[in-house]
């Protein structure tokens, strides 16, 4: 197909999906304990494992005591929603948006709550200006953009007197990079992302001014019962005490605790950001060194080092238009999964054609430098096919 060479080194774990992300190393289900599986989550032993989550979640992420935490159904996407749901319509609103996901908080506050939200974009690979967001509205937005490879630099740009709540959706974030807790009112994300658990399951963190706007606000519209977080206009405290709304799978708790325990024995959330780092400095070594890529976002100080998106250089496929570009990263996905090198590096299918290649704390170093010369090798494959 080529005269380009093919990679004799491979990957050790070809797994660089942005979700579900890959196990830690050394994981395996003979490692996790058995004696919940099959319990009811509302046994003692079930309620304690779940609390041991949440604790040893709140040590790894460096929560304040004020801090509320819960388990609940839905992935990351639930607990978006049971914020959205529960909270906005009691003052304006801005929607902020430059990715996929994004972009879809901003549909369900506009078509389906039917809030006349301000909402602010930008194109995939930027930002917008964060500084001109009107701290007196409630401001919807991702830390990082797991399907545009951009993240906000820091939280600068929050306000400390600001009169609105902070809604973070930080799925791809949380555990890779620091958060502002002093900043952030409503914070998600789930286990399937930079812990490499199972899906299915949501973490929301309340701060007390979220509880605040929770007991002293009624939404106009009905909530289903899995949204619910207040009885009698008092927080239903119970959710942030193990006592999920409905059954967690406690296979997957047992999964999460493992990944928990792992990066707290790696040296806890410094030792993750370290891990994460090195490998987007890995594959941004290997972007600098090879002219038909390069990074989505233009600018390093807002770029993912988590779900660390790359597009085609111009230069080298400039009579390719966006199909044609789709079609060569159909081809190279293929090509690498056949040979075992590389599963799931396609971009979103949202995202503009090009490559999406995780680089979270359970991803080696080691295996993102085996895989920069695979993706070269089969770039030159595919055109040439």
């Amino acid at each position: 197909m080529t005269d380009h060479p093919r990679p004799s080194n491979k990957p050790l774990r070809p797994h660089f999906s942005s979700g579900p992300c890959a196990k830690p190393p050394g994981w395996g289900p003979e490692h996790l304990p058995h004696g919940s599986l099959g319990r009811s989550h509302r046994s003692k032993l079930g309620k304690a494992r779940l609390v041991h989550a949440l604790e040893l979640t709140r040590k790894l992420l460096r929560l304040p005591p004020t801090h509320r935490i819960g388990i609940v159904p839905g992935s990351d996407t639930g607990a978006v929603e049971m914020a959205l749901w529960s909270m906005l319509g009691a003052r304006p609103v801005t929607m902020l948006a430059w990715e996929s996901f994004g972009e879809g908080w901003v549909t369900d506050v506009i078509k389906q709550l039917k809030l006349d939200a301000a909402v602010v974009k930008a194109s995939y690979g930027e930002l917008p200006d964060l500084a001109a967001i009107d701290p007196a509205t409630d401001v919807v937005f991702t830390w990082n953009g797991t399907t545009s490879g951009v993240r906000v630099p820091n939280g600068g740009w929050i306000s400390d007197a600001r009169e609105g709540l902070t809604v973070c959706d930080a799925t791809s974030a949380a555990f890779a990079m620091e958060l502002p807790w002093d900043k952030l009112d409503v914070t998600t994300f789930s286990w399937q992302k930079v812990l490499g658990g199972e899906g299915g399951h949501g973490m929301l963190i309340l701060s007390p001014r979220a509880v605040e706007r929770l007991e002293t606000y009624l939404p106009p519209w009905p909530l289903p019962k899995i949204f619910r977080m207040t009885k009698g206009g008092k927080l239903i405290e119970g959710i942030f005490h193990g006592e999920t709304i409905n059954t967690p799978s406690m296979f997957a708790v047992e999964d999460y605790i493992y990944a928990l325990e792992w990066a707290q024995g790696l040296g806890g959330l410094p030792a993750l950001i370290t891990r994460s780092e090195a490998n987007a400095a890995a594959l941004d070594e290997w972007v600098q060194a090879t002219p038909w890529i390069e990074h989505l976002a233009a600018d390093p100080a807002t770029r993912s080092t988590t779900s660390v998106c790359l597009k085609f250089a111009d230069a080298a496929v400039p009579t390719l238009d966006d199909e044609a570009r789709t079609t060569l990263v159909e081809r190279m996905a293929t090509l690498l999964e056949a040979e075992g090198a590389a599963f799931d590096v396609a971009s979103y299918r949202d995202a503009p054609p090009g490559l999406r290649i995780w680089c979270g704390a359970t991803v080696e170093t080691d295996d993102i430098v085996a895989l920069g010369p695979w993706l070269d090798w089969a770039f030159h494959a595919a055109r040439a096919s």
